[in-house]
């Protein structure tokens, strides 16, 4: 039996085409219609936040205009800031509302969704605030969590986030803050002055939970959060110190009533407990303490998806994904094969890349700037006693540390392993920085004064054998530790090895997974150890890092380096408020450590990047990179990064 096709059939695939169409032409309709549908939004914001003001004035019973209870346009005038929750007699720096620095749907090609897939270079093992221990981790909290305050990307002020106020006291003690009645975390819960509280009190000072090095600073400095009223926080401090405001507005927020359901030892053993009130939220997220099971786990992708309970905005972006891709020219094949939005290029990648593919930039950012997270790479010689051994190390000896910095050619390892990119580090602060001494300039590449140093510190070639031994017939021989994973590590250590056999030194080279990092600097199980420092403000505070308290376990002095010197330094520069005086004290500073030489300074590097001109507002700012604000264009978009 033969089927045909009738006029009936024919009206049907009409009627089927018609509707998909329609669907169609819908689905660009909304596209269209996005940035008109989120000015209504903001306008809406607009509209809520005047009410809870009007409203909150009425409930303290202070008097109202009927033009400002009654706006008769949208651009009616806003009423006096409330004040009532504010100290008496002390201003109050109101913060303008939270936004985009370059608001995605104000650019040519805005499209929502798409997903941004962002390589790491080793793999996190945990991703929980104040307890997870690598740049990895801090790159997803900083698109989850947000704390009260946070610099302008474009700026460098300090402004509100998810406070909208703050006040501080003259003699610095104090810093009362009001957060904004509009902030909420990523489930709709408010974000209150208790869940502040708790975050500091609770969490971060709580001995039980293994967030050992956050609370080292703030055990030191803070004396006592207290709750005012529900959106009203009011910080004491031991004692007046410039970076007071940063550690009360800078630390993410938590919400207490998602972390306070799980003990502690569920916290500690935990892998992937994150939630905040920022632009995204993780995929997978154990809602209770019997979801565990359900958590991120090291070994799989890293899923953000928007937020969409995010107070400040929309993120156009859908998903954001991290893989770990440890080796530096599998990245980099991923990235070619579109696996992958962004990478961390090597420099000689990022020089060969522009140099033998004249197109590459039609369809590729490739970023290189210095801003405020760009940090420095080094050696940290151990100190004093190595783990539990308890046996002091040939570094324990300031002359031995100097010479191996003198033994050391940093600028040809720039040269010959980062291709020419970058720049020889002489200390803890970057060379952009008022912090850092202009005059001060690195420790020469100088091996015949470095084995001077050695000789007076006992080391000779006793036996005429090429080794250095000391008197007592021990050889001069130590353990180089480095992070597996990439060609540039590698070379590296095989640049330090060979520098170090020339002047007579056994070099065992000792190649780690970045996962074990953590424990060894903890355990202070080396005898050097590479690593790289980066900040996350413009100035940061010295004390975590160099000053001799800082060697307890946990803190971050795990070269265990201490200097009495030193340590009244970092006393006075941290208690001096005048920022010109402050930066004197820190080059003072910076030419004590310079003399002890904890760390063989190597390179500051700026940053560099790879991303695909798929993806739209892509913009360097003096803060690092923003991609809250990206947005998916297409393939080979003509897009051109901002400034």
């Amino acid at each position: 039996m033969h089927n045909r096709f009738g006029i009936k059939d024919f009206l049907v695939v009409v009627l089927l085409l018609a509707i998909l169409g329609t669907q169609w032409l819908s689905m660009i309709q909304r596209d269209r219609q996005w940035p008109v549908l989120q000015s209504v939004a903001e306008q809406v914001r607009s509209l809520d936040d005047r009410m809870a003001t009007i409203e909150a004035r009425l409930a303290k019973g202070v008097p109202m205009s009927p033009s400002a209870a009654v706006p008769s346009d949208s651009r009616a005038t806003l009423p006096a800031h409330d004040e009532s929750w504010a100290r008496p007699g002390v201003p109050v720096n109101w913060q303008p509302e939270p936004s985009f620095s370059n608001d995605p749907s104000k650019v040519p090609g805005f499209k929502v969704g798409g997903e941004w897939v962002e390589v790491f270079e080793g793999q996190p093992q945990k991703l929980v605030p104040y307890l997870y221990a690598d740049v990895y981790g801090n790159r997803v909290l900083d698109r989850v969590c947000e704390g009260l305050g946070a610099f302008d990307p474009k700026t460098m002020q300090l402004v509100g986030v998810l406070a909208d106020a703050w006040q501080i006291d003259p003699d610095g003690r104090w810093i009362r803050v009001h957060i904004n009645p509009r902030a909420k975390f990523s489930d709709g819960h408010p974000v209150t002055a208790e869940d502040v509280r708790w975050t500091y009190e609770d969490f971060i000072l709580n001995e039980n939970i293994e967030a050992d090095r956050t609370r080292s600073i703030v055990a030191d400095v803070l004396d006592g959060v207290k709750v005012i009223e529900e959106r009203t926080i009011e910080f004491g401090f031991k004692d007046a110190l410039f970076s007071n405001i940063l550690m009360a507005l800078g630390e993410p927020i938590l919400p207490k009533h998602y972390y306070a359901q799980f003990e502690p030892a569920q916290i500690n053993q935990a892998t992937g407990l994150l939630m905040g009130s920022g632009p995204f939220m993780m995929e997978q997220r154990a809602a209770s303490p019997s979801e565990l099971a359900s958590q991120w786990t090291p070994g799989n992708d890293v899923v953000l998806v928007r937020n969409p309970n995010w107070w400040v905005g929309r993120a156009p972006i859908e998903r954001q994904r991290f893989k770990v891709i440890k080796d530096d020219l599998a990245r980099l094949v991923a990235y070619d094969n579109n696996e992958a939005s962004m990478v961390l290029p090597t420099s000689p990648q990022f020089n060969a890349l522009l140099r033998d593919r004249a197109d590459f930039e039609k369809t590729n950012y490739a970023l290189k700037w210095v801003n405020m997270r760009s940090g420095y790479s080094f050696i940290a010689w151990q100190c004093g006693p190595r783990g539990e051994t308890g046996k002091l190390t040939p570094f324990s000896d300031v002359r031995v540390r100097k010479a191996m910095t003198l033994l050391l050619d940093r600028e040809k390892m720039i040269r010959d392993i980062w291709d020419g990119i970058g720049l020889v580090a002489k200390g803890p602060f970057n060379p952009e920085s008022p912090a850092s001494d202009p005059s001060l300039s690195p420790l020469p590449f100088d091996p015949p004064a470095g084995m001077e140093l050695l000789k007076a510190a006992g080391w000779i070639d006793r036996n005429q054998d090429g080794l250095l031994e000391n008197d007592k017939g021990e050889k001069f021989g130590f353990e180089y530790t480095y992070a597996t994973g990439g060609e540039i590590s590698e070379r590296i250590a095989r640049f330090v090895a060979d520098s170090y056999r020339k002047a007579g030194i056994e070099v065992t080279t000792r190649p780690i997974d970045w996962a074990r990092y953590q424990d060894l600097l903890k355990s202070r199980d080396f005898d050097a150890i590479t690593l790289a420092w980066s900040a996350n403000s413009p100035e940061s505070d010295p004390r975590q890092t160099y000053h001799s308290e800082s060697m307890a376990k946990g803190r971050d002095n795990f070269s265990q380096w201490s200097s009495p010197e030193a340590d009244t330094l970092i006393e006075k520069g941290r208690r001096t408020m005048d920022p010109a005086t402050r930066m004197l004290v820190w080059h003072e500073l910076e030419r004590v450590i310079a003399d002890g030489q904890p760390y063989t300074f190597i390179r500051v590097a700026p940053w560099l990047r790879l991303i695909k001109r798929d993806f739209g507002n892509v913009r360097m700012y003096k803060t690092g990179l923003s991609p809250e604000e990206y947005f998916f264009v297409g393939p080979t978009s003509s897009a051109a990064p901002g400034t």
